[in-house]
């Protein structure tokens, strides 16, 4: 007869302890104060775009609009890290408990949805802008704005609430999670069973295909009409090009984090550092990138 070992699902109250970093001694204190500078600046400088929109009037268009609501998901992405980050490489304290994961992992998949569906609605912005630039007042009006902005949260979280809801009574089996932060795939790794269903639908839940469309559209059009008037195609790209360099930085973090998984070579540490790059980069460059290749944001922080 073949011994089979019977694993028995924990019960409530659950605590989990994070894996998260393999620090050296002595070498904690650095890495809380990175950790604290990263979320510093993430804080001011996001601060600081969303209140030059803000306050000038002059900025009340659906671009910086939209902007704003992309810094409102940034600064959801970093709250949600980096304080707990901060936190365990201070104190040494990994544990966290069951409502305080499934909080956080929430708070992350939805700063990841909710800037695919505010790219998603920039790229449409800019396609407007460009494609119908005669138009573009009548169909981007106040209403239509609104609607966007909150089409895209909607989206974004319902889309994150059938993801939970997929695993709310999912036996879990184990309490240690390999990772810096709590994640939805994180702790289905502690599931009891496989969970297919939950696994398919987090892979098939993106728009970056339409962001790619859409910009494809405004290219062929501003080539089109290009030919004609270079000056259409010059436009074109100073409308387009902030949010592309945004674009291509969430792309970019996202292959890292892709690429970084494919090779067993490389160390733990270094693969959770390439995972939260998402999360810290993006954040803390972006508003930068807003600064400088915005010219009426340049104008209203460095006024002549």
């Amino acid at each position: 007869m073949e011994n089979s070992t019977v694993v028995t699902p924990l019960r409530q109250p659950i605590v989990f302890e994070l894996e998260g970093f393999y620090i050296p001694p002595g070498y904690s204190s650095f890495l809380f104060f990175l950790a604290l500078f990263n979320y510093i600046v993430v804080l001011l400088a996001n601060s600081v775009v969303m209140c030059v929109i803000v306050i000038d009037k002059n900025l009340h268009r659906p671009m910086f609009v939209l902007v704003c609501n992309l810094v409102v998901c940034d600064l959801l992405g970093s709250t949600a890290v980096l304080p707990r980050l901060m936190m365990h490489s201070l104190t040494g304290e990994k544990r966290i408990g069951y409502m305080a994961a499934i909080a956080q992992a929430f708070s992350v998949h939805t700063y990841c949805a909710a800037m695919q569906t505010i790219l998603g609605a920039m790229a449409y912005d800019r396609y407007i802008a460009v494609c119908e630039p005669l138009r573009y007042h009548s169909i981007m009006t106040p209403a239509r704005l609104n609607a966007c902005c909150i089409l895209a949260w909607s989206v974004a979280l319902l889309c994150i609430i059938v993801l939970f809801a997929l695993h709310a009574n999912t036996p879990l089996c184990g309490n240690t999670i390999r990772h810096v932060y709590c994640s939805n795939r994180t702790i289905l790794s502690l599931a009891c069973g496989p969970t297919p269903i939950n696994n398919i639908y987090g892979q098939c839940i993106g728009i970056f295909v339409i962001i790619a469309i859409s910009y494809l559209r405004i290219l062929h059009a501003s080539v089109k009409q290009g030919r004609a008037d270079s000056r259409v195609r010059s436009k074109a790209f100073q409308t387009c090009s902030t949010h592309l360099v945004v674009y291509l930085l969430y792309q970019v973090a996202a292959l890292i984090i892709v690429v970084s998984q494919r090779f067993t070579s490389v160390s733990k540490n270094i693969k959770k550092f390439f995972s939260i790059l998402l999360i810290i980069m993006p954040p803390a460059i972006n508003p930068i990138i807003y600064g400088l290749v915005s010219k009426e944001l340049r104008a209203r922080w460095c006024p002549r």
